[in-house]
């Protein structure tokens, strides 16, 4: 008896850790097979709006170096002065 209850209670703290991590796997395998549908580092102001279109919005430049940040429907990226630094999938 005590084992039992000691092994369920062992299993029911457990549990969370294991599903956080199984989602954040899961978000990290769906960034990675868009990548190819989102800007990639290096590519500038110019080329982003060219190939993508123009953003849903556009950020003032904060900081210094300046960090600017468009935001597109299903994609957020992020530039230093005119290149891309990141580009991240929206929940």
């Amino acid at each position: 008896m005590w084992l039992t209850r000691s092994l369920a209670i062992l299993l029911a703290a457990a549990a969370p850790s294991a599903i956080g991590d199984v989602l954040l796997i899961d978000g990290v395998e769906a960034a990675a097979r868009t990548a190819s549908a989102r800007p990639a580092r290096g590519m500038t102001m110019a080329r982003v709006e060219s190939r993508f279109g123009a953003p849903i919005s556009k950020g003032a430049p904060v900081g210094d170096p300046p960090i600017t940040r468009w935001e597109y429907a299903d994609f957020v990226v992020y530039f230093e002065y005119e290149h891309v630094i990141h580009s991240v999938v929206r929940r």
